[in-house]
């Protein structure tokens, strides 16, 4: 089907396509060996040690006696969201910010979802824990009908059961969730219609490293799954059983890096050398505080202006912020606040690094055709 394809395009993009495809399969052999576990079978980060929770205890200690964190002093910007839009996708890509983390990407007449969560509690025992403060940008009966899934780690604020569960169930067929290693055999408990293994699975499972393609209407899509710094559990007994981890989707014409939930490391450096000079990436920039607690897991925004510069991308879109209230000790209003001052400090415009409003589609050309 790719070689077809292929075939049938205008000699420049063929010639675009066919080096992206030679240069894609030389970075993927030449880069590193894929995730590694210790004797337990838990994952390790290649650049730190996230085995075990430090001085949790006294972060929350802290939270008790400081009352933190403290209530917001204006909600997260909320807008209705534009279903034309949603149902007639403009550019080369487009973006709809549903709050987090979850965003819908639509390219090539597809529809990808990243870390869609729609619970009401970022918690495994709600009502207690993090509880939504702002409703889901996109109503679940007003997405379109979604073609990929694609989940960073299995943490409660990027992965929920309902959700999933209902996209397996969603009307004209489920969609194929893309999903670090361990992970799969979650869906596989967990999500009636997953199917795992096999030549009909609707799970792929990946480690760090690996691609695969996925059919867009015009090309192909390369998807990859990349290394960050960060960690996984789902209960106090399963830390690192599952691996994590950052999403690449690209073609030739426009490549997009989801970052998930990261760490500012060396693995930044890996993949700005390796795959840098997206059009287009999705970084964090909340759930930051304390940074003596954080720091090993959660870039700040200083962190997150430093990483859209080291992976070269074009533009990013600032996620992770604003709607789940007690993830960290910092006000939900207070990432755009640092994230304002850390772009003037580095001179980055807000139609550079941007901001959007729960519900907010904007629409992406990269001008390589």
């Amino acid at each position: 089907m790719f070689l077809l394809k292929i075939r049938s395009m205008p000699i420049n993009q063929r010639y675009r396509c066919t080096i992206l495809a030679i240069v894609g399969t030389l970075l993927t052999t030449t880069s590193f060996a894929a995730s590694t576990r210790d004797g337990d079978g838990r994952f390790l980060n290649r650049y730190a040690d996230l085995a075990k929770s430090e001085h949790f205890v006294r972060w929350q200690w802290d939270r008790i006696t400081q009352g933190l964190p403290k209530p917001p002093n204006k909600a997260t910007p909320q807008m209705a969201v534009n279903l034309s839009r949603l149902n007639n996708p403009q550019g080369d890509a487009q973006v709809t910010w549903i709050g987090h983390s979850s965003l819908l990407y639509q390219s090539d007449g597809k529809n990808f979802l990243f870390d869609p969560v729609y619970a009401e509690y970022a918690s495994p025992v709600p009502p207690l824990g993090p509880k939504r403060a702002q409703d889901p940008g996109i109503p679940f009966a007003d997405l379109p009908h979604i073609d990929a899934v694609f989940i960073s780690h299995n943490h409660y604020d990027h992965l929920d059961l309902d959700t999933v569960r209902r996209l397996a169930q969603q009307p004209g067929g489920a969609p194929t969730f893309y999903v670090p290693l361990g992970v799969d055999l979650w869906f596989a408990d967990n999500v009636p219609g997953a199917r795992v293994g096999g030549s009909n699975s609707n799970v792929i499972a990946m480690d760090w490293d690996q691609s695969q393609q996925f059919d867009g209407k015009r090309l192909p899509f390369t998807i990859r799954f990349l290394a960050v710094q960060h960690w996984s559990a789902r209960s106090p007994f399963d830390r690192n059983k599952t691996l994590w981890g950052s999403w690449v989707v690209e073609q030739p014409h426009f490549r997009f890096w989801f970052a998930g939930d990261l760490a500012y490391s060396h693995d930044i450096d890996d993949i700005g050398k390796t795959h840098g000079g997206f059009d287009l990436a999705a970084i964090p920039i909340g759930v930051y505080d304390p940074r003596w607690f954080m720091k090993r897991a959660h870039v700040d925004p200083h962190e997150a202006i430093e990483t859209f510069k080291t992976v070269k991308a074009t533009r990013a879109i600032g996620i992770h912020w604003g709607t789940f209230d007690g993830l960290s000790d910092e006000s939900l209003d207070q990432p755009p606040v640092a994230l304002d001052l850390a772009r003037k400090d580095a001179n980055i415009s807000p139609d550079t690094f941007m901001l959007f409003s729960i519900g907010e589609t904007r629409s992406f050309s990269s001008g390589k055709h």
